[in-house]
């Protein structure tokens, strides 16, 4: 088995893992983007409650979320191990180097994009899951959701994490499937139009619940 944990501590291994911890996670920015559209109904809340309590007491839900954790840490700790080791590898750049002539700005600032965002992440768990699930609060879900975008700080905050976790998307979606082997040029332009339109959709999509309650919501 050691061949394992040499494999995954290899740089292709770790590149491997962030991949399917990106595909992954990927996936479930699609099922939390589809259960917060019943913030729009006109209910005062209702099916998102119902939805909510669902989410929270489930017991195969409770266990997911567990690997959802286990996703984020190895996702986050892995382009941590790359990002230093790459720099490490070159601390002085070479003269004749240009990044703008060799990369795109959206692969360039993946790291820092990434960082942001788990900022904006930690932010928000503490807005609504660590409030709700760990300290405990008797205003309901929704009552904290419309409270929260009521604020235009939070929501223009929250609009502009948007506008990074989508330059994060846009290379990161690309760039995980060209390491799991699918580079080849009759699939790359067709994987890049994916990457682009689900860099663009799902983090509009999670704008569009600030733009409501600001200034839509009565």
């Amino acid at each position: 088995m050691r061949w394992i944990t040499v494999f995954l501590n290899s740089s292709i291994g770790k590149k491997i893992i962030v991949s399917f911890t990106g595909i992954f996670l990927c996936s479930f920015l699609v099922v939390h983007l589809s259960g917060n559209f019943l913030l729009f109904r006109n209910d005062a809340g209702e099916a998102f409650e119902v939805y909510s309590h669902f989410m929270s007491t489930n017991g195969i839900i409770r266990f997911l979320e567990i690997g959802l954790a286990l996703g984020f840490i190895l996702h986050i700790f892995n382009t941590l191990r790359l990002t230093l080791e790459n720099k490490k590898a070159r601390p002085v750049p070479y003269a004749v180097y240009k990044p703008s002539e060799n990369s795109t700005l959206t692969s360039r600032s993946m790291f820092y994009s990434g960082l942001l965002v788990l900022a904006f992440l930690i932010i928000h768990l503490n807005t609504f899951f660590v409030t709700h699930r760990v300290i405990g609060t008797d205003v309901t879900m929704y009552e904290s959701v419309v409270e929260s975008f009521k604020s235009p700080v939070y929501s223009w905050f929250y609009i502009f994490a948007m506008l990074l976790l989508g330059l994060h998307l846009n290379h990161g979606f690309q760039s995980a499937f060209q390491t799991l082997g699918m580079n080849h040029k009759k699939y790359t332009p067709l994987i890049k139009f994916l990457g682009l339109l689900f860099s663009i959709v799902v983090p509009a999509g999670f704008a569009t619940f600030p733009v409501y309650f600001l200034f839509f919501h009565q």
